[in-house]
């Protein structure tokens, strides 16, 4: 089934039949992607068909912000609890996916500003138009892409790319208000506690916990997604689906249409 979708003036056709889940499957019977070594998603069984219970049910144990894909609101770094349903506002997003490589800089790979503008143009339809309300997403797969981000162990040992903080300014001057990646943080893995690039995408103060009137609180960011290398860059529509969970942050499922 073919739709059409207006955005920002420009008439797009999507088809629902070529959705693409650009989530991580959580496998707490197997490998699975691990940030800040934590411990593994785990399921524990209170029934087993198999040994004579009339249903299976299981126990599950696991850290939304570590163990999988999933999808965060700004009261990931305020004192006020605020919940991602609550955020989470957006239905069908048009969406940009970009490809990017991350460039050296001491002992560390950023996602540098330069990147970004080199392939990310705020005069494209998708989101040139900032006096429209439309939210919009920006999609970001980082180079080199391998099935192994599916089980990766981030951790002191193995720090992942991250966002320069001119390239976080350069995603909130385009006007997007989701941000989803490949990566388990878009800050460095361990920053001493400054998130600073949280902090530009939510217009949230340096070293603030307090929610400020220009706040973008209906903004949020999904991180450990895997967009497989057979997926072209280009325009997509969004449907960002999470758990309904009452918290700052939710098991998600990212569903992109071309």
């Amino acid at each position: 089934m073919t739709i059409i979708l207006d955005t920002d003036g420009q008439a797009r056709k999507f088809d629902v039949g070529s959705q693409i889940d650009i989530s991580i499957p959580l496998r707490f019977d197997g490998p699975q992607p691990n940030a800040f070594g934590v411990d593994a998603a785990t399921a524990s069984a209170l029934g087993d068909t198999r040994d004579g219970s009339s249903v299976n049910f299981d126990r599950y144990t696991f850290i939304p912000h570590c163990n999988g894909t999933h999808t965060e609101c700004v009261g990931h770094i305020t004192d006020e609890r605020i919940s991602v349903r609550d955020c989470l506002n957006d239905v069908i997003i048009p969406a940009v996916m970009v490809s990017v490589e991350p460039v050296k800089m001491d002992d560390d790979m950023l996602i540098t500003a330069a990147s970004l503008q080199a392939v990310v143009k705020p005069e494209e339809p998708a989101f040139a138009d900032k006096s429209v309300s439309t939210s919009k997403a920006l999609i970001v797969r980082t180079l080199p892409n391998d099935d192994g981000k599916l089980t990766r162990t981030y951790d002191a040992n193995n720090i992942p790319p991250y966002f320069a903080a001119e390239a976080m300014e350069y995603i909130v001057e385009c006007g997007f208000n989701h941000l989803l990646v490949d990566l388990p943080s878009i800050d460095r893995l361990l920053d001493d506690g400054k998130l600073i690039c949280h902090r530009i995408f939510w217009n949230i103060a340096p070293a603030s916990r307090e929610i400020r009137e220009a706040a973008r609180v209906n903004s949020t960011i999904t991180e450990l997604i895997y967009v497989p290398a057979e997926v072209p860059d280009g325009e997509y529509l969004l449907n960002l689906q999470i758990a309904p969970f009452e918290a700052d942050c939710a098991p998600s499922r990212p569903i992109i249409m071309r």
